[in-house]
């Protein structure tokens, strides 16, 4: 049987270094009446794979997220714990929630949801590769990209994490395998209103 593993999109960053209007995954591609936001079209693209979309958030964000997927595949993370303690959200917080949440999957592709041109048959492609690889991620022209793709057997490591590490060091510890794709949007994120802007020509 084919592995079905979950696609676990990260909005939870505070996007600091955009310096525009509002939070960056909400601004538009576009004209704002006819346009997608750049959060919804990355979760569109992960959605149209039909596989498991998990999105890990935050307060801020969360009202903006439960338009475009269900309640049950949102994890939303607080930056206070239940005594008011401040706790930090990082990306490897962020990891460590949506892995957590979809435990029971087949592997997982890590995405991030500043990267609105990552087409579905490229996420597709490092779906697939969980077949064959523990660990593979997408590659064009011989750079490396997003999505990351994590077997099962790297559970435990995922759910290691914590603050801001992401999953670079459990990809240089295991063999990981590039899957070549024809998609230059494997390495566009949008960090700024100037990528904004280029995306939008």
């Amino acid at each position: 049987m084919k592995r079905r593993p979950a696609v676990v999109v990260l909005a939870a960053g505070r996007g600091s270094r955009f310096r525009g209007p509002g939070h960056k995954l909400e601004q538009h591609l576009g004209d704002a009446v006819v346009t997608e936001t750049l959060l919804a079209r990355t979760l569109r693209h992960a959605i149209e794979t039909q596989l498991r979309v998990v999105v890990v958030t935050t307060p801020a964000l969360e009202p903006a997220v439960l338009q475009l997927v269900a309640a049950r595949d949102v994890v939303t993370l607080h930056e206070r714990d239940a005594a008011g303690r401040v706790q930090p959200v990082g990306m490897g917080h962020s990891i460590v929630a949506g892995v957590g949440a979809t435990g029971d999957a087949d592997g997982w592709l890590i995405m991030p949801a500043d990267m609105p041109l990552v087409r579905p048959a490229t996420i597709q492609a490092v779906a697939d590769g969980l077949e064959r690889f523990p660990v593979c991620y997408a590659q064009h022209r011989g750079i490396q990209g997003h999505p990351v793709g994590f077997g099962t057997e790297l559970f435990s490591e995922l759910m290691a994490l914590q603050g801001d590490e992401g999953a670079r060091r459990i990809v240089a510890r295991y063999p990981a395998q590039a899957i070549e794709v024809e998609d230059p949007g494997v390495h566009i994120d949008v960090d700024t209103a100037e990528d904004l802007e280029r995306i939008r020509r």
